[in-house]
């Protein structure tokens, strides 16, 4: 069965959490003790109808101020696929928030409210589609039912989104749009009588279709390794194993790989899977490796093939995404987490502050806020072997530690 990861993103009131919780509803997901919280609270607030938005919202302060604060994974299946949806809070002071979300999502569904439009949160959640290169976003125009089932303002909508799109350095996209009531179920999993003008599928049908290998471009193989697996027993005295995770693309038995750092070559000799031994791995996989020559390798190295390495660098240049209180300057010092290491770093430039409505950048900025995207270079303290992340995600993102606290202080998107 196929499983999906999707993000959801919403200006506040915009009916994200109610969308989700009409998805559950309507696939029989929910237990029948939520079921009937969500129809006693509803009716404690006076609703003659199921207030669905409490099936997500499990923070009191959401329950309290119907909004979404924190980012929370819901899991659900149908017969073809299962899905897990990470619901991101819309705010300003969330895109962090957001960012965490959206950056393992295969797919996203961007809310817009039918009555107003495309707003200024709505270029935020799309800026950021864009930069974490998410490859399937569905634009869902909520809310039809307050606007009358109205083509002519869906289309509206439409032609805003395609023109943020025309913006993109990330032409690769796919942009679904799907006019829907969450509220009353238009669109969501079952075809709407109310939109006859409207031949395209449901939103739950989009996404069933959308399948895994849609989500995930392909590119070149990197094998970080995570462990090296030495058992010592009688058994398998000499066995010298390399467990991690396939990122990028594929690798078979006899493929020529080199070890990075120290540029050693070999032949994949097996790839196993707990008991199993399989010919091929997919990207994706969680395996062990051996090789055919008895060469070092230790955590932090990686498998690439040969004629495909990726860059090996002590100077990079990235877009980042800060997160924490106290803001960046240049000049100071971070450790980085890249894969399986971990490297000193120093910021040596703040190059350029995003505006995330696409207007544009603010040249050599001061600092960086709390929530704020820019462009900086910084110097690692030993070589890293990366890639864009244009081309590799899982090999072209690092997260920033702060030293003194421990901390997670940003997300960086190496260029």
């Amino acid at each position: 069965m196929n499983v999906v990861k999707i993000a959801t993103a919403g200006s506040v009131d915009d009916g994200k959490s109610t969308l989700i919780g009409r998805i559950l509803y309507d696939t029989k997901s929910l237990t029948q003790d939520k079921l009937e919280a969500i129809e006693e609270k509803s009716k404690q607030r006076g609703f003659d109808y199921l207030d669905f938005s409490l099936a997500t919202d499990g923070l009191v302060a959401e329950r309290e101020q119907g909004i979404t604060i924190d980012v929370a994974h819901i899991y659900f299946s149908t017969p073809k696929t299962s899905f897990i949806i990470a619901d991101t809070p819309g705010h300003i002071e969330y895109t962090r928030n957001m960012v965490t979300g959206a950056s393992n999502s295969q797919a996203s569904i961007i809310l817009v409210d039918a009555r107003n439009g495309v707003v200024e949160q709505t270029y935020r959640h799309f800026f950021i589609n864009n930069l974490l290169r998410v490859k399937d976003v569905i634009v869902a125009v909520n809310k039809m039912d307050l606007v009358d089932f109205s083509e002519e303002k869906f289309n509206q909508i439409k032609g805003e989104i395609k023109y943020l799109a025309e913006k993109s350095d990330y032409q690769n996209q796919n942009i679904t749009f799907i006019p829907l009531s969450a509220l009353k179920g238009d669109n969501v999993v079952n075809s709407s009588e109310n939109t006859p003008w409207y031949k395209g599928e449901t939103l739950l049908n989009h996404l069933e279709n959308l399948g895994t290998e849609d989500t995930e471009e392909v590119s070149k193989a990197r094998f970080p390794v995570q462990t090296v697996i030495r058992p010592k027993t009688d058994e398998y005295h000499d066995f010298r194993g390399y467990a991690g995770k396939l990122y990028g693309g594929d690798l078979a038995i006899g493929d020529p790989v080199k070890v990075l750092p120290s540029a050693t070559t070999s032949t994949i000799k097996s790839i196993q899977f707990f008991d199993k031994e399989y010919a091929r791995a997919k990207r994706g996989s969680s395996v062990n490796i051996t090789l055919e020559d008895d060469v070092n390798v230790s955590r932090g190295d990686m498998l690439v093939k040969v004629g495909e390495e990726p860059s090996v660098v002590k100077q990079l240049e990235a877009t980042i995404c800060w997160m924490d209180k106290a803001p960046l300057q240049a000049s100071q010092k971070y450790y980085i987490k890249h894969g399986a290491n971990d490297v000193q770093a120093k910021i040596t430039e703040l190059t350029a502050l995003i505006r995330t409505d696409f207007t544009g950048k603010e040249e050599a900025p001061s600092q960086l806020l709390l929530n704020e995207i820019g462009e900086v270079s910084l110097k690692v303290s030993k070589p890293l072997f990366v890639d864009s992340y244009a081309k590799n995600k899982a090999n072209g993102a690092f997260i920033i530690i702060n030293p003194k606290t421990n901390t997670t202080s940003g997300v960086g998107f190496i260029k």
